[in-house]
C-alpha cells in the first residue's frame, strides 16, 4: 500500500494493519478503536465465510461487538470471493465509513487483497464452476505436473512463473484460456495503478525473531484443536474445536476439498484427518507446518512493500506502539 504524498495530502487517511498470521493485528486494531472512532474492514480471504470461526481465528463475539467490522461472515463456504470483489467492496465501504466520520482500519493478512486495492486488477473472466470441475477431473487423471506441462504449451510465459505443483494458479490459467481464447500473460497489462480516494498508512507487524512467531503459531493451532465453541477444554488437546467445526461443515453435504473455503489452512488438513489419511499427531504437525508456510508467504509479500512502516510484533506494547504511530500520523 502506498503512503501519503504531497500531491494528495488532503485525502483522508486509511490505516492498513498488515502482518502474518498470529502477529496481533486484531488486538492492535481494537486498541486504536478504543481511542479513535473507527470501523474495521477485514482484509482476510477466510473470514468472509460463515460457519468457519475457529480455524480462521475469527474475532470473538465481544470483539465484533466492540467496533463495527465489515467483510466478515458475508459468504457461504460453497461460494467464492475474489480479489476484485474485495476491491469493489472495500472502496464502497471506505466511502460509507468516511461519510460517518470514522477512521477506516483495513486489517488482515491476505496480501493479494491489499495489492488489488493498491494496484487495481486486470479484467479477467469470472470463474466457471463447470469448467473448474472438468479441469479438476483432468488433473486427477494426469496430475498437477501434467496440467503444468499443458499450460507450458499454451501459455509458456505464465507456466514459467508458476511452480509445477501450484494447482490452483495452474487451473486458473488454463480456465482463462478456455473462457477467453487468450492467455493470462496476454491479458495482464502494465497499466499504471489507479488513483485511490485516500492515502494509506501502511503498518506491518513483523517479527524480529521468526522462531517466536513460530511458537505463537503452534500455540494457537493447539488452542484451535483443543477448544470448544464456548471456550477452552480442560485437559489440553481433545477432540473438539477445529475438528468439531470441520465435522459440522462436512455434515452439510455440499462441501468438498476443491472449494476455496476448504483449501484454507487448517481446514484441508482437518478434512484429510477425518478422511482417515493420517492420525491426530500428524494433523497437528501438518496444520502447524501449513500455517508457518502461510506466514512465510505473507512476510515475503510484505518485504515487497518498501514503503511500509515495520513494527516488531513480538516486542513490548505492540498495540500501544501502533496506536501512537496512527495518532501521530493523524496530527500531521
Amino acid at each position: 500500500m502506498s503512503s501519503s504524498s504531497a500531491s494528495s495530502a488532503r485525502k483522508p487517511l486509511v490505516v492498513a494493519i498488515m502482518g502474518p498470521t498470529a502477529s496481533g493485528k486484531t488486538a492492535s486494531a481494537l486498541e486504536i478503536a478504543r481511542h479513535i472512532p473507527s470501523e474495521i474492514i477485514s482484509v482476510d480471504s477466510a473470514l468472509v465465510y460463515r460457519g468457519m470461526d475457529i480455524g480462521t481465528a475469527k474475532p470473538s463475539a465481544e470483539e465484533l461487538a466492540a467496533v463495527p467490522h465489515h467483510l466478515i461472515d458475508i459468504m457461504e463456504p460453497t461460494q467464492s470471493y475474489s480479489a476484485m470483489q474485495f476491491r469493489d467492496d472495500a472502496l464502497r465501504l471506505f466511502a460509507e465509513i468516511h461519510a460517518r466520520g470514522k477512521l477506516v482500519l483495513m486489517v488482515g493478512g491476505t496480501m493479494l487483497y491489499f495489492k488489488a486495492l493498491r494496484d487495481g486488477l486486470d479484467e479477467l473472466p469470472q470463474a466457471d464452476p463447470a469448467l473448474r470441475a472438468r479441469l479438476d477431473a483432468e488433473a486427477a487423471q494426469i496430475g498437477v505436473p501434467g496440467m503444468h506441462a499443458k499450460l507450458a504449451q499454451l501459455d509458456p510465459v505464465t507456466a514459467a512463473r508458476l511452480k509445477p505443483n501450484d494447482s490452483q494458479r495452474i487451473q486458473r490459467a488454463l480456465e482463462i484460456i478456455e473462457l477467453s481464447g487468450q492467455t493470462m500473460s496476454s491479458l495482464l497489462t502494465d497499466r499504471p495503478a489507479p488513483e485511490l480516494p485516500f492515502d494509506t498508512l501502511p503498518l506491518a507487524l513483523e517479527p524480529s525473531d521468526r522462531s517466536v512467531l513460530h511458537q505463537r503459531i503452534a500455540q494457537r493451532f493447539d488452542l484451535m484443536l483443543g477448544q470448544q465453541h464456548n471456550g477452552p477444554v480442560e485437559g489440553g488437546l481433545t477432540k473438539g474445536g477445529l475438528i468439531q467445526e470441520v465435522e459440522t461443515l462436512r455434515a452439510r453435504g455440499d462441501l468438498h476439498l476443491g472449494l476455496p473455503s476448504m483449501r484454507c489452512v487448517g481446514y484441508r488438513q482437518t478434512w484429510e484427518y477425518l478422511d482417515g489419511q493420517y492420525g491426530y499427531q500428524e494433523l497437528r504437525e501438518k496444520g502447524i507446518a501449513a500455517t508457518r508456510q502461510l506466514a512465510k508467504r505473507q512476510l515475503t509479500w510484505l518485504r515487497s512493500m518498501p514503503e511500509r512502516i515495520v513494527i516488531d510484533c513480538i516486542g513490548n506494547h505492540v498495540a500501544e506502539t501502533v496506536l501512537e504511530t496512527v495518532s501521530n500520523a493523524l496530527k500531521r
